[in-house]
């Protein structure tokens, strides 16, 4: 197929995507198509700011796996992948991301290359909480290439060398420039040159305009009747305004500490409908529960706890703590007085369904109704019908809803 066919073909799955997948195609759009050179790029490759692709790979795709091609580089870039690493082995997180983004493709109706990474299992998962699952190992590799970030063998100082590299020449947005989206290597080259990852600088300023260009995709995608929900729910994830999970769960239990009266309803064993108030000190009662179903792992349950522990320490909190799967633990619940460390029970189980209707009886059996109950789980479970009296904070790992209470994002 001639050079120019290849272009015709991109260009034709762009233009497909936005008459039908609006979404998709108006952020496709925002990536200049380029021609790279074969040596280094096998594939699609994405920097966050153009598509590379060797035309030979091109020219072996339907127009649908073109499509989703296309569109899968550009969610790489619109949920900002390339500044979300941290810590994380490269490799490991490149596949996660892989993981995060083919089934929400697939549903959405185009056809993945074959060799593509899927696993029905991490549906509906972001890469950070399909990472913690991936083995690093050697022999599994993404499709393509994502460009934006620094191999593990390049130390992390180097971007704190005193002689660091020059930055890429300054690129402007294509609205901007006036530039062709088509923009294309010398003609006396055989394809463009592996791009330079990006620095730290330049993820932040990409992140700032992937999410912008994301709403305003989104917007366009909704008023043309074609956003599908899979979609709208991870649009509304990644851009409603969001604090870190420890800032927003301190906020919440400091709020209950602070010399006050009380109306808080007292526990139905008493047998008194009256509610009187009551001067309550600053100490406040915190019943935390965590979800045993399998879903959440121990060592995530020990981050929990750790946390609950430093907020603890900055307030006169006794903890009652408790486990449910499909059932109550039957060695709990666990007491921690104020000035005890709050620590993981060895003997916590757990491993079966999950239902969150057994806690909540549970609490109503308590001598007096707890200030506050922290619920970590993934919310994917049977809830009661009604909401308690007192208030119920969710700590979700995922991306599900909750009834009632107030949610608060774990990731």
């Amino acid at each position: 197929m001639e050079k120019l066919d290849i272009e015709n073909k991109l260009a034709a799955a762009r233009t497909r995507l936005i008459l039908d997948k609006p979404f998709l195609g108006a952020l496709v759009l925002r990536l200049p198509l380029v021609m790279a050179d074969p040596d280094w790029c096998t594939t699609t490759a994405t920097d966050a700011r153009k598509f590379y692709y060797n035309p030979e790979y091109i020219e072996q795709l339907t127009l649908s796996e073109t499509q989703f091609t296309l569109a899968h580089e550009a969610l790489h870039c619109a949920l900002s992948h390339f500044a979300r690493r941290e810590h994380r082995i490269k490799h490991r997180w490149d596949i996660a991301c892989d993981y995060a983004i083919n089934p929400l493709l697939m549903k959405d109706g185009l056809d993945a290359p074959p060799g593509s990474l899927f696993e029905r299992s991490y549906d509906g998962m972001t890469a950070e909480e399909i990472y913690p699952y991936i083995e690093d190992n050697e022999n599994e590799e993404t499709l393509d290439q994502h460009l934006y970030d620094k191999p593990d063998n390049q130390q992390r100082s180097q971007d704190h060398s005193q002689e660091p590299p020059p930055p890429p020449p300054e690129q402007k947005d294509d609205e901007e420039s006036g530039a062709s989206p088509q923009q294309q290597p010398d003609e006396n080259t055989q394809g463009a040159p592996q791009p330079p990852p990006l620095s730290h600088d330049e993820q932040d300023n990409l992140s700032v305009q992937w999410q912008q260009r994301l709403a305003g995709a989104a917007q366009q995608a909704m008023q043309a009747g074609k956003l599908s929900g899979d979609m709208a729910r991870l649009v509304d994830f990644l851009i409603q305004p969001q604090l870190p999970w420890r800032m927003l769960l301190a906020r919440y239990m400091t709020a209950l500490a602070r010399d006050d009266y009380s109306y808080t309803r007292p526990s139905t064993r008493r047998g008194d409908p009256a509610i009187f108030p009551s001067l309550r000190s600053s100490q406040v009662d915190v019943a935390i529960v965590i979800d045993t179903s399998g879903s959440i792992s121990e060592s995530e349950m020990k981050e929990f706890i750790t946390e609950i522990d430093a907020i603890k320490g900055q307030m006169r909190a006794r903890i009652l703590l408790h486990a449910c799967d499909a059932e109550m633990d039957e060695n709990g619940p666990w007491m921690f007085e104020p000035w005890e460390e709050f620590s993981l029970p060895a003997d916590i189980k757990g491993g079966g369904g999950t239902n969150f209707r057994p806690v909540f009886e549970w609490a109503e059996t308590l001598d007096r109704a707890p200030d506050l109950l922290i619920y970590f789980t993934d919310a994917e479970g049977r809830f009661p019908d009604a909401a308690p009296y007192y208030p119920v904070i969710w700590l979700v790992k995922g991306k599900q809803p909750v009834p009632w209470g107030q949610r608060i994002q774990l990731n």
